[in-house]
């Protein structure tokens, strides 16, 4: 029985008809990208139009057994999601063993790495970067689909080029409003919403809260909850708890502090939707400030979201690099990264702040 579609026709004398195309009747699957636990990502292109390359996610099905359901709905989330600042879904194939997702491929780098990168970083850039994401993903809240693990290793930029869009990737946790009440306590630690923590049913807003996380990192190259014990991590984020720590935030515009106070409120219904943050001046006006802040914000993103594989040769090709991320969310947590002065935990997927599911 195949995982997703309708199975192939038969004709009575036993030939087969409306037979599905292979993924090898349309691509060349060339070299390995990345792993996770139950795919891995192989670079693919297309024998119709040479030159054309894709990602190609393989999930072998065996490992993937009890765990259909969460495959199936990230097929159903990226199906229904088209916009330009997110990674598309092409097409999907199906054999007796694996799963294979024809993906968009993006080869522009991680977020952390760019700006480390940089000569020059300002207000402007950060607040460009995050009205990028915030018109995509409120977007998909407009589809109905709820992210729920907005962090910066999701976001990719297009292209190396220096004026290359940035893109959400990773959908592996994400959920549909109408498939159901949301309670199940998921993400990445550092970047998940109060309500979620405090197990409550949630929704859309919890992505902005996530929003307000990734804004603060990028104004000062560190988190704003931080802590060795995840209990304290976790006590901290449900108040509310952080701070803007002089000297990092000294030359920092007070409309940015503000942009970030109103997506990082606790209370949920005094929260900002991705639509009123868009029109907050930070995004939209000329608050964010011109000042060259790379300086400290990159020397602070090295000390506190140090990876052991920056220190690491890179493989040849940017590509490589880059897709390494694109192996399903529930393979790949990496645990938690040496921070010599603050501290944040990494956190695993699905079920690794409580056991809860949604109903």
């Amino acid at each position: 029985m195949p995982l997703f579609g309708k199975e192939k026709k038969t004709k009575k004398d036993g030939k087969d008809s409306d037979k599905q195309p292979s993924i090898d009747d349309k691509y060349y699957l060339k070299e390995l990208l990345g792993t996770g636990a139950f795919s891995v990502v192989r670079l693919a292109e297309s024998k119709d139009r040479p030159g054309q390359m894709y990602a190609v996610k393989i999930i072998d099905k065996k490992a993937l057994k009890g765990k259909e359901d969460s495959l199936e709905n990230e097929i159903k989330v990226l199906r229904r999601l088209t916009h330009p600042n997110i990674v598309q879904l092409l097409e999907t194939f199906e054999d007796k063993s694996k799963v294979y997702l024809i993906m968009e491929l993006v080869t522009g780098g991680e977020l952390f790495d760019r700006i480390v990168e940089k000569g020059s970083y300002t207000e402007k850039d950060a607040a460009d970067l995050i009205r990028q994401v915030l018109e995509a993903v409120d977007y998909m809240h407009e589809q109905g689909v709820v992210h729920r693990d907005l962090k910066p290793e999701n976001l990719l930029y297009y292209s190396p080029d220096e004026d290359s869009k940035i893109m959400i990737s990773d959908f592996g946790l994400s959920k549909m409003e109408d498939s159901g009440i949301m309670a199940t306590a998921c993400g990445t630690p550092g970047y998940v919403a109060p309500e979620v923590l405090a197990q409550k049913p949630y929704g859309k807003a919890v992505d902005v809260w996530s929003i307000g996380v990734i804004s603060y990192i990028l104004l000062c190259g560190y988190p704003p909850f931080y802590d060795e014990n995840d209990a304290n991590l976790f006590a901290q984020i449900l108040k509310g708890e952080f701070e803007f720590d002089s000297p990092y935030w000294d030359e920092i515009s007070d409309s940015a502090k503000d942009f970030i106070r109103q997506l990082m409120c606790v209370n949920v219904e005094k929260r900002y939707s991705c639509r009123q943050a868009l029109a907050h001046p930070w995004i939209s006006g000329n608050a964010a400030s011109n000042k060259n802040i790379h300086g400290t914000v990159s020397e602070q993103l090295k000390k506190n979201f140090a990876k052991s594989r920056w220190k690491q040769a890179y493989h040849a090709t940017t590509v490589i690099r880059q897709m390494q991320r694109m192996a399903l969310s529930s393979g790949g947590s990496g645990g938690r990264s040496p921070i010599p002065q603050r501290s944040m935990s990494t956190g695993e997927p699905c079920g690794s702040l409580n056991g809860a599911q949604d109903k």
